[in-house]
């Protein structure tokens, strides 16, 4: 039983990512695109985790992790783009190679929870923090610059 929660919780997890990036790709992205980076303002307190003194990561483990999830950041960065629609505005294009991109994360990361769980729970969950850092700070600048690109493309095109 302990085994088929984790599973049932990404699936979760999975279904309210696929239900808000839906919802989004039918609004257009508001302002300048800094709403984008909060997530990385939340992230960086999880960062402190690892002055724990109970934790007993080894620098080749954190630097593993954060290779490992800037790895994982590629299909992500990928499948991420803004386009113009006819009401001149710049909304995230709908792709379904973003929601296989997000279903292999998943896949991924269950798979390494089973691999390394011999590893201790706070351990365990910090390397999977990392790995998430990893991949979501690049995946939201990226998608950041994209679309401040697209914003001053429409503001060229606005003022010819």
């Amino acid at each position: 039983m302990q085994s088929i929660s984790p599973v049932i919780f990404m699936v979760v997890i999975i279904a309210l990512v696929l239900w808000r990036r839906m919802r989004a790709a039918a609004k257009p992205v508001k302002g300048n695109g800094y709403r984008m980076l909060l997530p990385l303002l939340f992230l960086g307190f999880g960062i402190l985790g690892l002055l724990n003194p109970q934790l007993h990561l080894t620098v080749k483990e954190v630097t593993l992790s954060l290779l490992f999830g800037l790895i994982l950041s590629v299909p992500m960065i990928m499948t991420t783009n803004y386009e113009f629609r006819e009401d001149g505005q710049i909304y995230p294009k709908k792709s379904k190679a973003f929601i296989f991109a997000l279903v292999g994360l998943i896949v991924i990361r269950l798979a390494l929870r089973s691999y390394l769980s011999g590893l201790d729970p706070a351990e365990l969950g910090m390397l999977f923090y990392l790995i998430a850092v990893a991949y979501v700070v690049p995946w939201r600048v990226v998608s950041f610059v994209k679309y401040r690109k697209l914003l001053a493309q429409r503001g060229s095109v606005l003022s010819q």
